[in-house]
């Protein structure tokens, strides 16, 4: 499928949002998301390398730290607390139907997913996870850096590579689950697939783009993304928090919160309207003007219609 191609689907979706939507979305100046006077604030540091924020069907976000092999959950009180050890050094997380959280577990090359209680559940095995997306039947896409390929894991833990070639990092899917969107960590552009009933991809694309690369880098740093409810997308990269309008084109970019690295991003809080980033050390968040409803909440919502 060519980029024009994709571009006209795109806007033609757009047109079947309501009139107030529609108009919204074809406005992606970077103050339309931006609130005055709002900023980052710290919600915890002194990990050693943060990662995979992964929020519920309540607006809890839940995130890693990958050396210590820890998942962390922030309670009521804003504050981290630990959730579940010895995760094999879980760097990728998401939730998916039936408020499973999937996980990807880079020291045992293992997919897996935790109930309630924190117990895992293995998936699938010999897969060199980074990051990971759950569709809307429990389909897991990951991201194998070191293979520069993804995989697809259905439900029933049976995997193949359904992209290869590039050096694939973060990853995401479009609102209505129909284009998965991946970020290639060494080219500025990020890399759209046509979703396949069978969990399959097609029409590779160098959709998004292009990607800021900061003086100082030879690359852009794209890695952990999430999109808004009206399709913009929000990607951690070394320029900072990279925002897209749905045809592809750049906005501009949030300034990071510190000088090290930014490897992901997710909306959170009770309504869906504060992004929460992962920072080397640090979680932040930061209110915007827009909020990102979790997957598995939007198909919930199509099922009834």
């Amino acid at each position: 499928m060519t980029r024009f191609v994709l571009r006209s689907l795109c806007l033609l979706s757009l047109l079947a949002l309501p009139w107030s939507s529609a108009a919204r979305a074809q406005d992606m100046a970077l103050s339309t998301v931006l609130i005055e006077g709002e900023n980052w604030q710290l919600v915890a540091e002194g990990y050693k390398f943060t990662e995979g924020p992964a929020v519920d069907r309540d607006g809890t976000v839940y995130f890693v730290d990958v050396p210590d092999s820890l998942i962390l959950k922030i309670g009521g009180d804003g504050k981290p607390v630990v959730w579940a050890r010895d995760t094999g050094k879980a760097s990728g997380l998401m939730f998916g139907p039936e408020g499973r959280l999937y996980a990807c577990q880079s020291g045992t090359k293992q997919i897996v997913w935790y109930d309630r209680n924190a117990k895992p559940t293995v998936l699938a095995t010999d897969i060199a996870g980074n990051d990971i997306t759950v569709d809307a039947k429990g389909g897991v896409y990951v991201t194998d850096m070191g293979g520069k390929q993804v995989w697809y894991v259905a439900p029933d833990g049976s995997k193949r590579v359904v992209a290869s070639g590039f050096m694939p990092n973060g990853l995401t899917l479009w609102p209505d689950g129909g284009t998965l969107v991946v970020a290639d960590w060494e080219h500025p552009a990020l890399q759209t697939f046509r979703v396949e009933a069978d969990g399959g991809l097609k029409f590779q694309d160098r959709y998004y783009g292009p990607v800021q690369i900061p003086a100082g880098q030879d690359k852009p740093g794209s890695d952990g993304m999430t999109v808004d409810d009206i399709g913009r997308l929000f990607v951690a990269t070394h320029a900072g928090l990279q925002m897209f309008d749905p045809t592809g084109r750049p906005c501009g970019a949030i300034t990071k919160p510190q000088t090290k690295f930014l490897s992901n991003v997710k909306f959170g809080g009770p309504d869906f309207d504060t992004v929460y980033v992962t920072s080397s050390d640090r979680i932040y968040k930061r209110k915007l003007k827009t909020k990102g409803t979790p997957h598995f909440l939007r198909a919930a919502v199509a099922a009834t219609k």
